[in-house]
């Protein structure tokens, strides 16, 4: 058996599972930055992510994915260029239809946004979940299929339903405070390889002591 890490660079990982792709290699805009290994799967378009799962993304705010997370089928990301004016009798965006009512375009610019929506480390989306505009999911994070994410996430939480609420936490307070300063997803590939088996099935206990030392 080879002890080698798994390959970052690879669009398909599973070369006869061409509905899993990873991200980081397949988007080219410069507004979605993906961390490594994180894959997205997808029976029908998986490599047409960032036109069919990333909506509504005219900028400038961000789609930032961090490392090791998993996204199934359908899983959206709702950005900023969604909004429509509230403010006056017509949520209607008329300038975007062209001809002379262009003239108003500035009634559609500049409107208020929530920032960029950040997706922290090792978070798994449920099939089709919906993540709304400037949301901030923390670390560890389980989002239960169908979800839809208005508000921020905390860290190594699960959460569910319509709005999503947390359901509960993975950990108590203590343990999620010890994963975050290890914070695994940031060691060296040849080390993670060495110790799948305490990263995917181990206790807290047992991932400070395989930490790597300073």
């Amino acid at each position: 058996m080879s002890d080698l890490p798994a390959d970052p660079t690879m669009l398909h990982p599973f070369p006869d599972q061409p509905r899993v792709v990873l991200l980081k290699p397949l988007v080219t805009s410069p507004l979605i930055e993906v961390g490594d290994y994180s894959y997205y799967d997808d029976p029908e378009h998986p490599t047409a992510f960032e036109t069919r799962n990333v909506l509504y993304h005219y900028g400038p705010e961000k789609l930032v994915i961090g490392k090791f997370c998993a996204l199934g089928t359908g899983v959206r990301f709702i950005m900023n260029g969604a909004n429509h004016r509230m403010d006056g009798p017509s949520t209607f965006p008329f300038p975007i239809m062209g001809g002379s009512w262009a003239e108003h375009f500035d009634l559609i610019t500049g409107l208020p946004g929530r920032g960029d929506t950040v997706v922290g480390n090792d978070v798994w989306f449920g099939y089709n979940t919906m993540v709304m505009p400037g949301v901030r999911i923390g670390h560890g994070a389980i989002v239960a299929s169908g979800s839809v994410v208005v508000d921020d996430v905390p860290d190594y939480a699960i959460i569910g339903g319509n709005p999503a609420r947390v359901i509960r936490t993975r950990y108590n307070d203590d343990d999620i405070a010890r994963l975050l300063d290890l914070a695994w997803w940031d060691w060296p590939a040849e080390h993670l390889t060495a110790h799948i088996r305490v990263i995917m099935s181990g206790t807290v206990n047992d991932l400070e002591e395989i930490a790597p030392r300073a």
